[in-house]
């Protein structure tokens, strides 16, 4: 028996209830997030029917939002400063339905006293959906 359209199931193994997130992010997940101290970010939702388009594929606009928020989570674990979104860059590759689990994962890959990059991806099962790059400007710690 399928979930009903607004019940997520439990997460894969290893990952935990993302807390302390915006209301943005609030309304769009839940998202899920496996904790760790390594510097890959790894993060993961399930496709509601909320999330998707017409004809039941996750909406690049949720997948958007979804990775912005990982290749932040990477800047978080590089820096341990809070950032905001300079630059997004996403390439679509393959889709993802209602009932995927979406897994994103992604890297600082520098950063200097002012901006941070990084890099990830999202993925269901073995193959990518998306890829993407970010520039994000480092908040301090106020």
């Amino acid at each position: 028996m399928s979930p009903a359209p607004d019940e997520v199931p439990a997460p894969p193994e290893g990952y935990v209830p993302a807390e302390g997130r915006g209301g943005f992010s609030t309304l769009n997940g839940p998202y899920f997030v496996r904790p760790g101290d390594g510097p890959l970010a790894e993060q993961a939702f399930y496709a509601l029917d909320r999330h998707a388009n017409g004809i039941g594929l996750v909406h690049g606009g949720m997948l958007s939002a979804f990775m912005d928020g990982v290749l932040a989570g990477s800047v978080w674990r590089g820096t341990r400063q809070r950032a905001v979104t300079i630059h997004l860059s996403v390439d679509f590759l393959h889709m993802a339905r209602i009932g995927d689990w979406v897994m994103g994962e992604a890297r600082m890959t520098r950063s200097t006293r002012d901006v941070a990059f990084a890099e990830g991806r999202a993925y269901v099962g073995g193959r990518d959906v998306v890829r993407c790059s970010g520039i994000f400007k480092l908040m301090g710690s106020r």
